[in-house]
C-alpha cells in the first residue's frame, strides 16, 4: 500500500484519489481552499441556487464508469441526471432564431432548415460527418490514453476539411474553426453557431485547430444533461464516494513545493510549514514554477505558450428573479455576437467586448428557486482573463454586468424588470477560489495544430509525480477532468506500461 498526496480537491483529483484509494492505497488529499469541487462551484441566497462553474454535463459515462470502478452504487443512484431538450436555443445578429433538440443529428438537420433555409441542415449534418471521422481517428489517443512520449502522432489535424478546387489557383483546405465555418459551411449563421462552441471552451476560432469539431460532435452525439440540484451536486457525489472509499480530506492546507529524493517526487510541503512525505504524488492544481521541482511540464507550443493568446475566463452573471419560469422555456439560450470578429478580437486581446456572446441558463429545477412564483437564471460569457483587464475594478464589473444583462434581455424580455438581486463572479473571484492564474479556464486537448493544443501529459519527469484535472491531458471541462483523473489512476497502479482502459 503506497501512500498518496493529492494535491487540490477538483473533480479530476478526485476522481483520481477514489479510483486510487479502491485500488489499495492510501490517499490524503490537501485543497488550498475550505471546500472541494474546484470550478463546481455553488452560491445560494434567500432560497436561490446557482452553479458558479459548468452548469451542464457532457459525456456522463466519464462518470458512470467512475461509479462503477469505485462502489455499488451507480451514479444514477447517486444523483439524478435528466437529458436537456431542446439541447439549446440560438439566437443570432440578424434576429433568427433556432432551436436544436437533444442528440436527434435528424432532428437538428430539421431544425436548421425550418429556420435558416432549405441547405442548412445539410451542410451542417456534412460537417458533423466529417467531426465523427476526426472524433474516429483521435478519441483513443486523445481522451482514453496517456499522452505518449513523443506527442507528434497528434500534431496532424484528424479533420478531414473538404479540398476545394480553384480555377488557375492552389486548392484551398479549411484549417481552423473560423475556416471551416466560412468555407464549408457557407452561411454566417452556421459560422456563428460553430464559432459559439468553440468559445464557450475558451477557443479562438480564428486560431483553433479545425480538430475543434469534436466539441460539438460530442454534445450533438452524446446530449447534453442536467443534474438535479446543479452540478455542485455532482461534485457532492464524488466527495462523498470519496469518503466512503477512505480517501482522507485536509481543507486549509496550501501545497507550496512537492519536495524530491532520489530522483523522484518524495511528499509535499505546506503553506503552514509542514512536510508530508508521499510515495506518489498528484497534483490537481494548475503546475506553477514554484510548485515544481523540476522544469514546467507543458508541451513546447503548449497552452499559453507561443500559438495562442492569454488563456480566458468567465464572466458570471446570477440573477434572483421574481416571476416564475414561462413553460416551455429553454433551458439554454445563446445569444450570439452580431459582429463574432470584433468579440474575438477583443477576448483574445485582452479587452472587454461590446456585444459578448451570452449563454443563458434557465434551470426547471424547483432546488434552484424558493418557490414557483422566483426563477434563478445564470448568464455566462467569456471573456479575457484577470490581469490584461482588471476585473476587480468596480466601474467595470457593473458595467460589464449590465452589457451582458442586456444581451441577455434579448432572449428573455423583460429581464430586467424581474431581478431581485445580482451576483458577479469574474476571473479575478476564479482565481482566488482555483488559485489558476488570471482565473483562466482550461480548455478540452486538442490534436492538429503542431501539437499546440494539447496539454501536459499526466506523467512528468520526476518519477512519482502525476497530473490531473483540466490544466492536464486531457484538458479541461468536467468530463475530461474525470478521464485525467481514470488515466493518473491507471499510471500509479499499473506503471508506465499503461495505455488506458480497453
Amino acid at each position: 500500500m503506497a501512500r498518496i498526496a493529492v494535491i487540490g480537491a477538483g473533480t479530476g483529483a478526485m476522481a483520481a484519489a477514489a479510483r486510487l484509494s479502491v485500488a489499495g492505497h492510501r490517499v490524503t488529499v490537501y485543497e488550498r481552499s475550505e471546500t472541494y469541487g474546484g470550478s463546481l462551484g455553488r452560491y445560494a441566497r434567500d432560497g436561490f441556487v446557482f452553479d458558479t462553474g459548468p452548469g451542464l454535463l457532457h459525456l456522463p459515462a466519464v462518470y458512470r464508469d467512475l461509479f462503477v470502478k469505485t462502489g455499488k452504487e451507480s451514479l444514477e443512484q447517486c444523483v439524478t441526471l435528466t437529458q436537456v431538450d431542446p439541447a439549446s436555443r440560438h439566437l443570432f445578429g440578424d434576429g433568427t432564431e433556432v432551436s436544436l433538440p437533444n442528440a436527434s443529428r435528424a432532428g437538428v438537420v430539421r431544425a436548421l432548415d425550418r429556420a435558416l433555409g432549405e441547405g442548412a441542415g445539410a451542410r451542417w449534418g456534412d460537417f458533423l460527418d466529417r467531426a465523427g471521422t476526426a472524433w474516429d481517428r483521435s478519441r483513443r489517443p486523445l481522451l482514453e490514453e496517456p499522452l505518449p512520449d513523443d506527442p507528434r502522432m497528434l500534431s496532424r489535424d484528424p479533420y478531414p476539411a473538404v479540398r476545394r478546387r480553384r480555377l488557375l489557383r492552389t486548392t484551398r483546405q479549411a484549417a481552423t474553426v473560423a475556416e471551416v465555418g466560412t468555407w464549408e459551411l457557407a452561411d454566417p449563421r452556421l459560422a456563428a453557431l460553430l464559432d459559439g462552441y468553440a468559445l464557450s471552451y475558451g477557443l479562438d476560432p480564428r486560431r483553433a485547430p479545425a480538430a475543434a469539431a469534436l466539441l460539438p460532435y460530442m454534445e450533438e452525439t452524446f446530449g447534453t444533461w442536467y443534474v438535479a440540484g446543479g452540478m455542485r451536486a455532482l461534485a457532492d457525489a464524488v466527495y462523498e464516494r470519496c469518503l466512503a472509499r477512505k480517501v482522507e480530506f485536509v481543507f486549509g492546507a496550501e501545497a507550496v513545493r512537492v519536495s524530491e529524493k532520489d530522483g523522484r517526487a518524495a511528499g509535499i510541503e505546506l503553506a503552514d510549514g509542514r512536510s508530508v512525505e508521499a510515495d506518489h504524488v498528484v497534483l490537481g492544481a494548475q503546475p506553477s514554477p514554484g510548485l515544481m521541482p523540476v522544469p514546467g511540464p507543458v508541451p513546447e507550443g503548449g497552452p499559453g505558450g507561443a500559438h495562442r493568446a492569454p488563456v480566458p475566463g468567465r464572466f458570471v452573471v446570477l440573477l434572483s428573479l421574481r416571476g416564475a419560469r414561462e413553460a416551455g422555456a429553454a433551458h439554454r439560450t445563446l445569444v450570439h455576437a452580431a459582429d463574432p470578429g470584433a468579440e474575438q478580437e477583443a477576448v483574445f486581446g485582452g479587452r472587454t467586448a461590446e456585444r459578448p456572446t451570452v449563454t443563458v441558463l434557465r434551470p426547471d429545477d424547483p432546488a434552484t428557486r424558493p418557490d414557483e412564483d422566483h426563477e434563478a437564471v445564470t448568464l455566462t460569457a467569456t471573456v479575457a482573463p484577470h490581469g490584461p483587464v482588471d476585473w476587480t475594478a468596480a466601474a467595470l464589473r457593473e458595467r460589464f454586468a449590465d452589457v451582458v444583462i442586456g444581451r441577455a434581455a434579448e432572449a428573455m424580455p423583460g429581464l430586467r424588470e424581474r431581478i431581485l438581486h445580482t451576483e458577479v463572479r469574474t476571473p479575478a473571484e476564479t482565481a482566488a477560489g482555483t488559485g489558476a492564474e488570471g482565473g483562466s479556464v482550461p480548455a478540452p486537448a486538442l490534436a492538429g495544430a503542431g501539437g499546440a493544443y494539447l496539454h501536459a501529459g499526466n506523467r512528468t519527469s520526476l518519477p512519482g509525480l502525476y497530473l490531473a484535472g483540466g490544466w492536464a491531458h486531457p484538458g479541461g471541462g468536467t468530463a475530461h477532468a474525470g478521464m485525467s483523473g481514470a488515466l493518473v489512476a491507471g499510471l500509479v497502479v499499473e506503471g508506465d506500461g499503461f495505455r488506458g482502459s480497453q
